[in-house]
């Protein structure tokens, strides 16, 4: 007798449209008829039905999944090491944003809670840049400094933030004032804001020893998003970045110096 489409439709867990779709595709078609010549589905279909959900559940396309049917012993194991292979790239792949979107939602977590108008007040042009502080996040989330740092953001209220913006545009403004008068990055007066630097994000951050300090001035010069945190574009120089990175390599060995004495 056979299975109706309904039938299959039914305990196949798959709808009818679906099995006109396969039938019209040439990939699964009823072998039997009725007496009255309605077309029935018989149970070799309903294995090669089996066959191709199995197939569909790995994410196999219709095409691929014919070609397995009609050669099965040389194209099955092919076919599914390359779909192995594929699926480990994407569960890698997946697994990596879902780390990176576990990062973001830290970051996110540990703003300052501004309307845009306050944070315009507050920050002004200095922009904050999710992607870049989503891959610092990955990139130190092994260091304990910068879990601290992260939280200590988080815990600043509105006012402190506008005394931080503060205090660091006054340093800015002497830094501009530096490096326009020329004045040499391994000079005492680089030297010491690269140090007003450092006691700034010990300050209001984390203690910021002088490898540190080193490490984050590199990263003025690796990308221009942590730069610009610092100094906004619309105030920033040609080779102002490589100045303040050598300033605070200059000051860190002139600490480092000092200590040893």
């Amino acid at each position: 007798m056979g299975y109706s489409v309904g039938q299959v439709s039914s305990f196949a867990g798959v709808t009818v449209r679906t099995l006109h779709h396969y039938d019209r595709a040439g990939l699964l078609s009823p072998s039997e008829r009725s007496h009255a010549g309605y077309r029935r589905y018989s149970d070799a279909d309903l294995a090669r039905l089996r066959q191709i959900l199995f197939y569909r559940e790995l994410g196999f396309p219709l095409d691929e999944i014919a070609a397995i049917l009609e050669d099965p012993q040389t194209s099955a194991l092919e076919q599914l090491r390359a779909r192995q292979r594929r699926l480990r790239e994407e569960i890698a792949r997946l697994q990596r944003l879902a780390e990176v979107t576990e990062r973001a939602i830290e970051v996110q977590q540990t703003g300052v809670a501004l309307t845009p108008q306050e944070r315009s007040d507050v920050f002004g042009e200095i922009t904050f840049d999710l992607s870049y502080a989503t891959e610092a996040q990955l990139k130190w989330r092994e260091s304990r400094t910068h879990r601290e740092a992260m939280a200590r953001a988080g815990a600043h209220s509105k006012e402190d933030w506008r005394r931080l913006m503060a205090e660091a545009g006054g340093w800015r403004t002497r830094l501009l004032a530096a490096f326009d008068d020329g004045e040499p990055d391994d000079g005492e007066r680089a030297m010491d804001l690269a140090e007003e630097h450092r006691l700034h994000l010990t300050r209001w951050f984390t203690p910021c020893p002088p490898e540190t300090h080193r490490r984050i001035a590199d990263d003025f010069v690796a990308d221009p998003r942590a730069f610009a945190l610092v100094v906004p574009p619309s105030e920033q120089r040609p080779g102002l970045a490589a100045y303040l990175r050598a300033a605070v390599h200059a000051n860190a060995s002139r600490r480092e110096r000092t200590r040893a004495h």
